[in-house]
């Protein structure tokens, strides 16, 4: 069978099933997968299935490493370039939070009173972290990849979705350890 349309071969049955009665005759609604024309065809054998124009793509995590929800207190300062010779400064740093911790970025919520909104809502503005994890304090140079302003009036701070652009070798093997150390401590969770 083909479209009358475009004379496509690429046709299955229609998501609107047709009327049982003309379906008794061997009649159904048939769908044009090239051209999205929905037409009646004659099918006795009901041959034509239903079927999706392409599979869908078994995509299972896409995550280059583990992700831990936490709550770890932190400074966080924008790092501010200086002319041309490549010298950079650092603002004064503001309190904030860790919420979420891998192996290549964070997830960092404040308040943000020090730093403008333009400031925050930069898509790759250069921040310096300092991050006090149970047993060591690591720092890093991060850049922004999102963000999002939550809360209502009194209480809205900023969540950043961050990357990992520059960390110390003592600062990522005490964050490897402590990612490792969170691994066996999660729970395994099997889905069904």
């Amino acid at each position: 069978m083909q479209c009358p349309r475009c004379e496509s071969e690429r046709v299955q049955r229609d998501y609107d099933n047709a009327n049982p009665l003309i379906r008794l005759i061997g009649m159904s609604k048939v769908l044009c997968n090239n051209c999205g024309l929905v037409f009646r065809g004659f099918d006795p054998k009901n041959k034509i299935r239903r079927t999706p124009t392409r599979l869908e793509a078994k995509t299972s995590n896409r995550r280059r490493g583990p992700r831990y929800r936490v709550h770890l207190p932190s400074a966080i300062s924008i790092i501010e370039r200086e002319g041309k010779d490549g010298k950079v400064s650092y603002s004064e740093s503001s309190n904030g939070h860790c919420e979420a911790i891998s192996k290549f970025g964070l997830g960092l919520s404040l308040v943000g009173t020090r730093f403008s909104e333009e400031e925050l809502s930069r898509v790759g503005q250069l921040l310096f972290v300092r991050i006090n994890l149970p047993n060591a304090t690591i720092e890093a140079v991060v850049s922004i990849l999102n963000h999002r302003r939550l809360g209502e009036d009194k209480k809205r701070k900023w969540f950043l979705g961050v990357k990992i652009q520059q960390i110390s070798e003592s600062s990522k093997a005490d964050l490897d350890a402590y990612l490792t150390k969170r691994a066996l401590d999660e729970p395994l969770v099997l889905l069904q």
